[in-house]
């Protein structure tokens, strides 16, 4: 340790620019000994330190490994989810599901700036209040109240389709980056947005929007033509994109294992989000109190009066009961929930065992002649194209941009199972599983996980997965966010020696 001491002192004295013998350099690059952050050098910007932001409501996700897959008896005998090791990065997670307050804000926001040029935005984001409906029950009150009503507010989101919580999830990451920029009073705030002129995260970082700037960043360039510039991705100002969670992602976030890990060895398996085998709190001043929102038995939806086990005939609040060790509500019962997957019943043979996900779909920006980013489109979006055959020729690590079938409704998996004797044009998802005959898997087929207020208590394990069309929704499903986490896993402590 003596030895190392010296060198660095020794190495201190003679640069004089080192802040500290393991640290970072920072105002010099170590490489070329070139200034940094320097207009005198050029003015190549980089940030030092950085701390990702995270929005309001995020929880923390500590990834690791796990089994992930059924870890019941599969009363369903569904062949579609062997248990397997996995490991999952670290990421963010909202601790709550979507709720109709939250909703409501984003099809204002719609209303507002498209509501009079392209009302169909509008509608068509709008949940499908009618998923409330039952021939043999009555619904009115819910169907004309869930979603608009006060007395609803906190209560998930319901009758939104996967692609409904996509495009929220998008708008979402627009605003709250829009925000980030007018508290750093980089932009003005700007309430006269169009269809054509609002701030969209793509569209400014690739300079098509330009808004009402206010003071902007100090551009070290010398070459510059103006002394300030918009924020970049290297700033490491903007947040990573609101997403829904893969699969995994949600199985682990609701398994919660980092409560019951020591010393790298799970202790306790866990059946549900909780401790345990039983549905009812274990805890001495709780004990008795129903962990989750569910169907309890035949025609027991939420218990006798005056004395109501998990007190919810439907949804409610989306902060109702115990969160699990990552401070997550609801990750069993209350609404089951939309991830990113597609669903494939053989997933488990064929997915990586680092971040396993079926759903790849990889595009790139569209460009004019010259090269450049194309216009963005009447919507204000940027537009992006699946890659060409040609272009992915020489790659080897995927060679299209739809990988939805990839091993599982493609022509390798049709030829290994010998249903197919020679290449049919197209082999599709449709044909390997006989779609609307025999199956309803089709390439738009999304895992749904968790179980939900109509739900048995065999569907609150976090192993469990049914899917849904993409395009439909219903009165027990609705989503939560996502965000991936960049750079260390647990904050840059790692051990090193």
């Amino acid at each position: 340790m003596k030895r190392i001491v010296l060198k660095c002192v020794g190495v201190f004295v003679v640069v004089l620019a080192f802040a500290s013998c393991t640290g970072t350099m920072t105002n010099q690059s170590q490489s070329t000994g070139w200034g940094i952050n320097d207009p005198k050098w050029g003015g190549y910007q980089s940030v030092s330190h950085y701390s990702q932001p995270v929005p309001l409501r995020m929880a923390f996700i500590e990834g690791g490994v796990f089994v992930m897959g059924q870890n019941q008896d599969n009363l369903l005998w569904d062949y579609n989810n062997i248990a397997r090791k996995a490991t999952v990065s670290s990421f963010y997670m909202d601790e709550v599901e979507t709720s109709n307050f939250d909703y409501n804000e984003y099809i204002y926001w719609l209303e507002r700036v498209y509501g009079q040029e392209y009302p169909e935005v509008v509608n068509q984001a709008r949940p499908d209040q009618l998923a409330w409906n039952d021939v043999a029950s009555f619904r009115d009150p819910l169907r004309e109240n869930y979603f608009v009503h006060p007395a609803y507010s906190g209560y998930p989101v319901v009758g939104v389709t996967w692609e409904q919580a996509t495009e929220y999830c998008k708008w979402r990451t627009d605003r709250v980056n829009e925000k980030i920029l007018v508290d750093a009073k980089i932009l003005e705030l700007d309430l006269a947005q169009t269809p054509e002129n609002h701030f969209n995260t793509e569209a400014y970082l690739a300079g098509q929007y330009e808004g009402m700037v206010k003071k902007g960043l100090t551009d070290m360039n010398p070459n510059a033509t103006e002394p300030t510039r918009r924020v970049r991705k290297s700033d490491g100002i903007l947040i990573e994109k609101f997403r829904l969670p893969t699969e995994a992602e949600w199985e682990y976030a609701a398994l919660a294992l980092v409560g019951n890990t020591y010393t790298g060895r799970v202790l306790e398996r866990k059946v549900y989000p909780w401790n345990g085998y039983g549905v009812r709190a274990a805890q001495k001043e709780y004990r008795g109190d129903m962990m989750a929102n569910f169907t309890q038995g035949s025609g027991d939806l939420m218990g006798t009066a005056g004395d109501l086990n998990d007190g919810a005939e439907f949804p409610t609040n989306v902060y109702s009961y115990f969160p699990n060790d990552y401070g997550l509500y609801n990750m069993a019962g209350n609404v089951s929930e939309w991830v990113m997957d597609v669903y494939r019943p053989l997933t488990f043979e064929n997915a990586s065992e680092m971040n396993p996900f079926r759903g790849n779909y990889y595009t790139t920006l569209e460009r004019d002649e010259e090269g450049q980013i194309a216009e963005k489109d009447s919507l204000g979006r940027l537009r992006y194209r699946p890659y060409t055959a040609e272009e992915l020729a020489d790659r080897r690590n995927f060679n299209k941009s739809d990988n939805d079938d990839y091993l599982d409704g493609d022509y390798e998996s049709a030829i290994v199972d010998n249903w197919l004797e020679k290449p049919s044009d197209p082999i599709s998802t449709s044909l390997v599983y006989d779609f609307g005959k025999t199956t309803l898997i089709s390439d738009r087929s999304r895992v749904v996980k968790g179980g939900s207020w109509k739900d048995r208590a065999f569907f609150l394990s976090p192993g469990e997965r049914r899917f849904l069309d993409q395009n439909l929704s219903t009165d027990w499903i609705g989503f939560r966010c996502a965000m991936s986490r960049v750079g260390s896993a647990n904050g840059g402590n790692i051990v090193t020696r």
